[in-house]
């Protein structure tokens, strides 16, 4: 049998190479900054809400 004749190797790729994409375990451990942001932006809310109703009990117990 013959074999057909091969077409040179490519020295450079056709497509542009993607960079690397973090590893599962790289997103676990690294929470996005969105999260971040959230996170203490629904901590400082709450703290504020929890200091307003205890100033409101706070207040009424003076009236008494």
């Amino acid at each position: 049998m013959t074999e057909a004749p091969r077409s040179p190797e490519p020295t450079q790729p056709t497509e542009p190479i993607a960079p690397p994409t973090p590893s599962r375990r790289d997103m676990e451990e690294k929470l996005p900054r969105g999260l971040w942001v959230r996170l203490l932006v629904y901590v400082a809310v709450g703290h504020l809400l929890a200091a307003f109703i205890f100033l409101l009990f706070e207040i009424g117990a003076q009236n008494q």
